[in-house]
């Protein structure tokens, strides 16, 4: 109980929701920036496994030898992080792909930031369900999930155009 009154950890949760809300922006403006229509959001897909594979091979490697720590891994914890890291790849690699079928970065981030949270409450609780099964559910959690969903449903219906590009006008001269 007392690991619930610690709020330590409202700053980290703040901090993922910084970088993950930049996430898509720039993997926009990077896979755009490849100048490549047919590849460039698998060439900013790889740059991204780079990036991984720095924040997070090197730097866990880095911080487990600095702190003393051993490489042993135990079977169940391997196998649930690999799913974990597989199944965080492929939703990247997803957002990646709905830019290339003409999904605006807000339209697509607010889909998977409204949505995310339900999967992720509907799959805790069915490998976690609470004492005394669904009746032990407050009403309040089933009007968040929801809202969540009204609320991103409204962020893509409603989001503001982007400005438009002006028209390219040829002189007579050409």
């Amino acid at each position: 109980m007392a690991a619930n009154k610690n709020m330590n950890w409202l700053g980290f949760a703040l901090m993922t929701v910084a970088f993950w809300g930049l996430y898509g922006v720039f993997l926009h403006k990077g896979s755009m920036a490849m100048k490549d229509p047919e590849f460039g959001r698998y060439k900013a897909f790889l740059v991204v496994g780079i990036a991984y594979f720095l924040v997070a091979v090197l730097a866990p490697l880095i911080l487990l030898k600095v702190s003393g720590s051993n490489l042993k891994f135990t079977g169940q914890g391997f196998k649930w992080s690999l799913i974990a890291g597989v199944v965080g790849a492929v939703g990247a690699l997803g957002v990646l792909l709905a830019f290339g079928k003409g999904g605006h970065p807000s339209a697509v981030m607010s889909i998977i930031f409204a949505g995310a949270p339900i999967v992720n409450s509907v799959v805790a609780l069915w490998m976690h369900p609470p004492d005394g099964g669904v009746s032990g559910i407050r009403w309040q959690f089933f009007a968040g999930i929801v809202l969540a969903a009204i609320g991103g449903y409204m962020v893509v219906k409603f989001k503001p155009d982007p400005p438009k590009k002006p028209a390219v006008v040829k002189s007579a001269e050409s």
